[in-house]
C-alpha cells in the first residue's frame, strides 16, 4: 500500500505535519491545459477526509464558481490521467472502481481556487497550512 501525503509530512508545533514542496510539486497535474491539485490530495493536505473536504467546497459554493477556481474531471480526464508515466498507483486504484474504488469523478483545483479553499477551510491543519505559500506552478 502506498504512502498518503501526510506520511511523508514533516512535523512541528505540537505534531501537525506541514507541507512540503517536494510532495506538492509531485501532487500538480496539467490537466485541461491549467496547473491544477486534486481534490482528496488537497484533502489530505489540509487534515480532511475527502468527503467533508468537498462538503466545505459546496458549503461555501459561491465562491468558487467558474473554472477559474476548480472544475470536475470528466472520465477521459482521469483516464488521461492514469495513462501519465509519472501518475501514482495509488491514483490509478481510486479509479478502477475495484476494491473500494471512488464513486465519484474527483474535482481539480486551481492555484486561485486553492487561495479561496484557505479562505474557508477551518482547523488547526487547516490554518498551519493556509500560512504557507502554495503555487501551483
Amino acid at each position: 500500500m502506498s504512502k498518503g501525503i501526510s506520511d511523508n509530512l514533516d512535523k512541528q508545533d505540537g505534531g501537525l505535519p506541514i507541507m512540503d514542496e517536494n510532495i506538492i510539486r509531485d501532487k500538480i497535474y496539467f490537466i485541461r491545459g491549467v496547473r491544477v491539485m486534486l481534490d482528496f490530495d488537497l484533502a489530505e493536505l489540509y487534515g480532511y477526509e475527502t468527503k467533508n473536504f468537498n462538503r466545505q467546497v459546496k458549503n461555501n459554493a459561491g465562491r468558487f464558481e467558474g473554472e477559474d477556481f476548480m472544475f470536475q474531471l470528466t472520465r477521459q480526464d482521469v483516464e488521461d490521467l492514469v495513462r501519465c508515466k509519472n501518475f501514482t498507483s495509488r491514483i490509478d486504484t481510486l479509479f478502477k472502481g475495484q476494491g473500494g474504488g471512488s464513486r465519484y469523478l474527483p474535482y481539480a483545483f486551481t492555484e486561485q481556487g486553492i487561495y479561496m479553499l484557505m479562505t474557508v477551510l477551518r482547523g488547526d491543519l487547516a490554518t498551519k497550512q493556509s500560512n504557507c505559500n502554495v503555487t501551483v506552478k
